[in-house]
């Protein structure tokens, strides 16, 4: 039985934590130092980290605001002390958006198959390089037309535990119901590995907040973080 969706376990499938609970990268096969602060907020509960660089007494102050912060609801309100994480930090909002979880039950799609080459990306798609889906994206569901793959979705982000949904589709192929069907796919295949799969977005970006009204997918926690 996979873990349920929570802040905590979005947390941990985001970002690789060091022995303090603070960030030391992006959970991605090509990492990043990740944002200074992240903080997502469920209906009960609030899970934060602070990036390893920073100060101590920073880190100190940040967590102080963040175990007074309120858990979400409504989703689109920001955070509590939005505005105190900003100045503290002296940076801007990196991301703001829903996570999430998917139900039980969605129907595979027999037209999606999983590959296992990035090369076969190459017709419509820039950016990925060899040695990637080993590195933790697969596993890829694509969904294929001539021969080629024109929607895909992949492991953005992937713990031994949950993986986080990467999606892309092809300019000329999109408002076609691909997306919903490779992110179904994904799901199921996850699941088969015994991870949870998880899908996040940001507020401002209203074809993937599309897919997830498509799919039933139901908002479980808010992620915000200042870069």
């Amino acid at each position: 039985m996979t873990a349920p969706a929570s802040p905590r376990l979005q947390l941990e499938t985001l970002y690789v934590l060091d022995g303090r609970g603070r960030i030391a990268c992006t959970r991605e096969p090509r990492p990043s130092p990740g944002p200074r602060f992240a903080l997502i907020r469920g209906v009960a509960e609030c899970a934060w980290a602070v990036r390893a660089d920073i100060a101590d007494e920073v880190a100190e102050e940040l967590a102080a605001l963040a175990s007074r912060e309120r858990p979400s609801g409504p989703w689109e309100r920001p955070p509590t002390h939005a505005g105190a994480y900003q100045a503290v930090l002296g940076g801007r909002i990196g991301w703001w958006g829903p996570a999430f979880a998917f139900p039980e039950g969605l129907r595979s799609v027999a037209a999606v198959e999983e590959i296992h080459d990035e090369s076969r990306l190459g017709t419509h798609f820039s950016g990925w390089v060899a040695g990637e889906f080993a590195a933790g994206a697969s596993p890829v569901m694509a969904l294929i037309e001539d021969g080629a793959p024109v929607s895909v979705c992949f492991c953005a982000r992937r713990s031994d535990v949950a993986a986080e949904a990467g999606l892309e589709t092809a300019a000329n192929y999109r408002r076609r119901g691909h997306a919903a069907r490779v992110t179904s796919a994904w799901a199921d295949a996850v699941r088969a590995s015994g991870r949870t799969p998880l899908y996040s977005t940001s507020w401002d970006n209203p074809g993937s907040l599309a897919v997830a009204r498509s799919l039933g997918l139901a908002i479980y926690a808010t992620d915000w973080s200042v870069a």
